[in-house]
């Protein structure tokens, strides 16, 4: 039997001491939780316990069975898809109902209701609910399901999964909710086709909103149009381009035109612009490649996939195989939706990774009075509409949110949003995700592709966010697409604030998905993505976005070297811990340090800087010398440079700004102070900041890069610790292939083998059950973080009374 986490041990010594059957402010009524019938004490799992079940119900039109394997993989066997979405329902709220729900609710807007108006000192309203209704979370949601709606298919399976989810939880006693609804003290709600919508569309929040506009337009005001183009240049001098360089676009899409009144609106009001600068993680991202026939040692294609997300118990991954007489597709699905996200059947294997691509603009609002029921547009007063939002608040009367809707979308930011905009002004967000979307269909389409053209097709419903979907199939057909509507933009448009107004600065149309970044069947034998720019210059349409460069340098590297290719050599590759950015940061860097000008202490890490193999694995204490230097070089040298002096926030460009300009000229413009007479040279730059390295880290105890950082995997309540695995000794980084940060790295790494018997390989940080109570929880962590993988079976039926298949679950009509 697990045992019990100290923090909950602790909460319960406190709880001794109080009257344990009054509430304290979130704290539950401990007398609840501590009771040995009905509390905490019910959710431990025995070592042992028995997962086989009979399930009866009126929902279902067939029997379905369910083998669960030793991973406590279910392996679904229906003779129709609504009833496998019932059983794949069923056990995702079986395994992970909590984590399911709070998601939800946090997708929506809703955490007040759970967790009051306010956390300590932070306002869960303001930062939080009010931001999610008002960018339109709910809305989207809505739009969703209405197109979800108009499909009969999709429809019904999203019903069917919400039935699955129901039955599960109306067979619950509160003695058997998940322990965080006892520790947060409320009650799992029934589950909608909406809540599985709005799951979704939290996943296009987190891998495709773009919330610099408002900084960019901050810099740009500050450093001048000049000086902001070379603080980030088009294009990084090192990019290697999905598509490779020198391919030709015949597009049929009209290419806008940049109007030539354009830099005149946008300085036209100079903008300074305060808003709340909570954010997904911008590198939220992914690598994926297929290696063709052609270059692997079997003749047969091999895809690999490892997306880039928050490392959090549980994981936001399960495992699971879903079997219909129609098709027999294994993978990893999200707790919250029914189908396989990413995973591979008997014909074909497919991966994704993050486009990148900017899809949300915002747009400054001229209403013409404090009323806001009317705006100015193209020179007329154009009426306002307007939605209501109710955020219910636990232990408060409801806030009534009324949010203006324009022609560009929802107003986010207004003068009633003061936590997080300060200069009264409005901003309108035009949002692809907000517009009518069928991802569930796509991923239904993927799981029963046979070919290149099944799989194109069911991409072609995927609208937001983009994303790198690669394909292999068992014929040696191996591709990419870039996949979403984007949309048709000049350049340049949506990287700042624009002007709500003028309808100049409106989308100009969709580019058609024939005209979408592609290769099939590449000469060089393989495709790659690692969310850099899907072309060069030559790609007509303008791409936006936040790229990664040097991830996608080294995989093309490695790839176009290797022949004879196995599954161990992409294992290996996939968790390579070699720094590309340090190597080409290397000469420039030992060449300009100036040794006499050192601290003792910093000559020291200068000789094992030197000695360094450039590879951030777990024991390397160069990684840790060189990630310190380089921070404290590129702080110094943005902050001097682009803040500013009214404390707005500004966005510091990125590293290949900084990197490309030293080596290209060493009195690169950014090194220098512009802002101050004195001359400032590289060497003495570079000098001061391995001088402050090593003032950084003189207490530290352990300077390899593992004891340094600290990677974990913390519970979705961040104030959990006891339910998260810390400090993980595990290498990588940023703009590495394993690209494992402290709290953010692969969360998933797959590879598909497309032999006559599909061969495949797995692992997530995480385990297949959500409750901390039980040895399935956080069971793969140590496998993922050493580098290792377990075999994905794909079952067939002729595999009913394998060994392998240990409990079973029955459904039933009743």
């Amino acid at each position: 039997m697990r045992i019990l986490p100290f923090t909950i041990c602790a909460i319960i010594t406190t709880g001794l001491v109080v009257a344990l059957n009054s509430k304290m402010g979130a704290v539950p009524p401990l007398g609840n939780m501590l009771s040995p019938s009905h509390g905490l004490w019910q959710n431990a799992e025995p070592a042992d316990a028995d997962f086989s079940l009979d399930i009866q119900s009126p929902y279902l039109k067939a029997p379905v069975e369910v083998y669960l394997d030793d991973r406590l993989v279910p392996h679904v066997f229906a003779q129709n898809d609504p009833d496998a979405y019932f059983a794949q329902g069923y056990l995702h709220a079986k395994f992970r109902l909590w984590q399911m729900q709070f998601q939800v609710l946090a997708a929506g807007g809703r955490l007040c209701e759970v967790l009051g108006e306010k956390v300590g000192d932070n306002s869960v309203l303001e930062r939080h609910d009010r931001k999610f209704r008002r960018m339109g979370m709910m809305l989207a949601a809505e739009n969703s399901v209405k197109a979800m709606n108009e499909v009969p298919e999709d429809k019904a399976a999203m019903e069917a999964y919400a039935a699955g989810v129901n039955h599960y939880i109306h067979q619950l006693s509160p003695a058997q909710y998940p322990i965080e609804f006892k520790l947060l003290d409320y009650a799992p709600e029934e589950w909608t086709p909406f809540h599985s919508a709005l799951f979704l569309k939290y996943m296009s929040y987190d891998l495709a909103s773009d919330l610099d506009d408002f900084a960019m337009t901050n810099l740009r005001d500050h450093l001048g149009k000049e000086m902001f183009s070379k603080a980030f240049p088009a294009q990084a001098d090192s990019l290697d381009p999905i598509s490779p360089k020198g391919t030709v676009y015949n597009v049929q899409t009209p290419v806008p035109v940049r109007p030539a009144n354009v830099d005149s609106l946008e300085t036209a009001e100079p903008t300074g612009i305060a808003y709340q600068v909570d954010k997904p993680d911008p590198d939220n991202g992914s690598n994926n490649w297929v290696v063709g026939g052609s270059r692997t040692a079997s003749g047969r294609p091999i895809l690999c996939n490892d997306p880039h997300l928050g490392l959090n118990l549980p994981s936001l991954w399960f495992e699971i195989q879903l079997v219909t007489p129609e098709y027999n597709t294994y993978g990893v699905s999200f707790p919250g939706a029914p189908s396989v996200v990413i995973g591979f059947n008997d014909s074909i294997a497919w991966g994704v990774t993050n486009a990148m691509r900017d899809v949300m603009d915002f747009y400054e609002v001229k209403f013409r009075d404090s009323s806001m029921n009317e705006y100015l547009y193209n020179g007329e007063w154009v009426k306002t509409e307007w939605r209501t939002e109710t955020i219910r608040i636990r232990g408060k009367a409801d806030y009534i949110d009324k949010i203006p809707l324009t022609v560009w979308g929802p107003v986010m930011y207004d003068g009633t949003f003061q936590n997080e905009l300060k200069n009264g002004k409005a901003y309108a967000i035009r949002w692809k995700a907000i517009d009518n979307s069928l991802e569930l269909g796509a991923f239904k389409g993927l799981n029963r592709a046979k070919n290149y053209e099944d799989y194109l097709a069911a991409i072609r419903l995927f609208k937001c966010p983009g994303q790198n979907f690669v394909f292999a199939s068992k014929t040696d057909t191996i591709a990419w697409w870039q996949q979403a509507k984007f949309p048709a933009k000049w350049r340049g448009q949506g990287d700042f604030v624009m002007p709500g107004w003028d309808s100049t600065f409106r989308w100009q149309g969709i580019i058609a998905d024939d005209d979408n970044v592609h290769m099939k069947n590449p000469a060089r034998g393989f495709v790659s993505s690692a969310n850099q720019l899907p072309a060069d210059s030559a790609y007509p349409f303008y791409l936006g976005g936040v790229h990664d460069v040097y991830r996608g340098v080294i995989i093309n590297r490695l790839l176009s070297a290797k022949s004879g290719v196995t599954v161990d050599s992409m294992k290996q590759m996939q968790t390579d811990n070699y720094n590309i950015f340090a190597e080409m940061a290397r000469t420039v860097m030992l060449n300009n340090v100036q040794e006499n000008e050192l601290s003792s202490a910093a000559k020291l890490l200068l000789d094992d800087y030197r000695r360094w193999n450039m590879r951030a694995d777990a024991t390397e204490k160069g990684m840790t010398i060189f990630y310190t230097w380089w921070n404290n070089f590129a702080d110094t040298v943005w902050t001097d440079n682009i803040t500013r002096k009214d404390g707005l926030p500004v966005p510091f460009p990125h590293d290949n700004t900084l990197l490309e300009g030293i080596i290209n000229d060493s009195a690169f413009v950014f090194v220098d102070n512009i802002n101050t007479p004195a001359i400032e040279t590289l060497p003495q730059m570079l000098t001061a900041a391995l001088n402050k390295t090593a003032e950084d880290v003189k207490t530290a105890k352990d300077l390899s890069w593992s004891g340094y950082r600290n990677v974990r995997i913390s519970h979705l309540l961040s104030g959990l610790p006891g339910f998260s695995r810390m400090h993980l000794p595990i290498g990588g980084g940023a703009k590495i292939i394993n690209a494992t940060k402290e709290t953010h790295g692969p969360s998933w790494r797959v590879i598909v083998h497309l032999t006559d018997k599909t061969e495949a390989w797995g692992v997530y940080p995480g385990g297949q059950s959500g409750n901390p109570g039980s040895k399935y929880y956080d069971q793969f962590v140590d496998q993922w973080a050493k580098g290792e993988y377990n075999a994905l079976w794909l079952m067939t039926a002729n595999d009913k009374q394998s060994p392998k298949a240990k409990w079973k679950i029955t459904f039933s009509k009743s």
